[in-house]
């Protein structure tokens, strides 16, 4: 039994029926019978400029939301981000204590969290039980860096600066452990190859390795936490990119291969986290170190237009992200309402909430989103393809045995397209798919 759910610019998620074949071979999308990477799932990060229009909607309409968004039935977003302190998502810059010298982090606290993110997240655990967080500053506290700035500059790289930087990661897990929120896994920076208007700390390869290896890693296993240190978010390297550490070129290997081939180091880092300019560096890492577990940590945001010629090069991302190894993928801004970043940039998002009329928008990417997680199930493994539809399509094998295939049009006019029942190889499947299209098959 086959389904198709198809959706084009003026119709979405179609329900429609595949025509079944006798063939032979189909030379459009082919499955090798090779299983590989177990899926973890899909979600979105939870941002205090998405808090807000959701929290001026009426409860129902709120709780609507929520279930559309994480509920097991729906798009059942189970892999998660938050910040740890301000992005540039958030209504303000702050960290969990600005007060300078404090080396003992006597003043830390996340009582702002308590207005926003975290009821945000509270939300999001009645409607997915198997919530999964990771976390990511987007910069430390001002004092711990030079120049003292959130939008500016690097970390001090001094021993009682940088043992205070490791506990500051141990308190904020311990704090949102009291919350009833469990921070799975951590990356010591947000994109650590960005020094931009928004919070930022730029690191060199030998600084993140230090830190890793000498005080992060130690000091979360001294305090018994089962929290995971994932290498990231690395939105590069990009190889002939010239860097802001004293102009010189960004090179793969001498940024992550220079932390990976230190032993001290990598018995810590548990996983790579890949977003933005990562993309070109994913594939090397997965083909080097195929026993690190490598994740997308943020999708590509747009310029606020929601237009569904961006939708395609999203669903482009979930497929590169995939078959380069990945083993979740991360949308960005899941909610936005009229407000702009904190530096003035418009950027695309799953959901729009009016400021004035309250009116609630399901954009294109949201159905991208949908064509993927609302039927590849955590504990999916990807399958190897073949066949002139390999770069529009991917195939996973969900724990109960159906067959997912995810495949886009990406032309302007119609296309044939065939592929072969995995379990029954002389009979296949038989369609036209529309122009500029995205389509699910399931395949029980």
């Amino acid at each position: 039994m086959s389904k198709w759910i198809e959706s084009t610019p003026n119709r979405y998620l179609k329900m429609k029926d595949p025509k079944t074949i006798e063939m032979s071979k189909s030379s459009d999308f082919q499955l090798t019978g090779k299983q590989l990477q177990t899926i973890r799932g899909f979600g979105g990060c939870f941002n205090e400029l998405g808090y807000q229009p959701l929290s001026k909607l009426k409860e129902d309409e709120q709780q609507q939301i929520y279930r559309d968004l994480f509920s097991p039935e729906e798009l059942n977003f189970r892999f998660n981000r938050t910040p740890i302190g301000a992005n540039d998502f958030a209504e303000t810059w702050y960290s969990y204590d600005e007060s300078d010298g404090d080396y003992n982090l006597e003043k830390f606290s996340i009582d702002h969290d308590k207005q926003t993110l975290i009821p945000y997240i509270k939300n999001a655990q009645k409607y997915q039980p198997d919530l999964e967080l990771f976390a990511s500053p987007w910069s430390p506290p001002t004092w711990m860096k030079f120049p003292k700035a959130y939008n500016f500059g690097r970390i001090v790289m001094d021993s009682e600066n940088l043992q205070a930087y490791a506990d500051y990661f141990v308190k904020y897990v311990q704090a949102y452990e009291k919350q009833g929120i469990s921070i799975n896994r951590i990356c010591p920076q947000n994109e650590v190859f960005a020094d931009q208007k928004f919070p930022s700390c730029v690191w060199s390869s030998e600084d993140l390795r230090t830190f890793i290896r000498d005080y992060l890693g130690p000091t979360f296993e001294k305090n018994g936490l089962d929290t995971d240190i994932f290498l990231g978010t690395l939105n590069g390297p990009e190889d002939m990119s010239f860097s802001m550490t004293g102009m010189k070129l960004d090179n793969y290997n001498r940024f992550v291969d220079n932390i990976l081939f230190d032993d001290k180091a990598r018995r810590y880092i548990k996983g790579i986290g890949y977003q933005w300019a990562g993309q070109h560096a994913i594939e090397r890492t997965h083909a080097s170190w195929p026993e690190i577990e490598l994740i997308q940590t943020e999708s590509e945001c747009g310029i606020g237009d929601n237009s569904w010629e961006y939708a395609e090069y999203v669903f482009h991302l979930v497929n590169h992200y995939f078959t380069a190894g990945a083993t979740a993928y991360t949308y960005w801004n899941i909610i936005l309402g009229d407000s702009i970043s904190t530096w003035g940039w418009r950027q695309n998002s799953m959901f729009s909430i009016d400021s004035k009329t309250h009116q609630v928008t399901r954009n294109p990417e949201y159905y991208v989103m949908r064509h993927y997680s609302h039927y590849i199930k955590p504990g999916a493994k990807l399958l190897e393809t073949t066949g002139h539809f390999n770069s529009m399509g991917t195939a996973f094998r969900n724990p109960d045995g159906q067959i997912v295939v995810v495949v886009q049009n990406a032309l302007n006019r119609d296309l044939p397209f065939e592929f072969s029942d995995p379990d029954n190889p002389s009979k296949g499947i038989s369609v036209t798919l529309s122009p500029n299209s995205f389509n699910t098959f399931l395949i029980n």
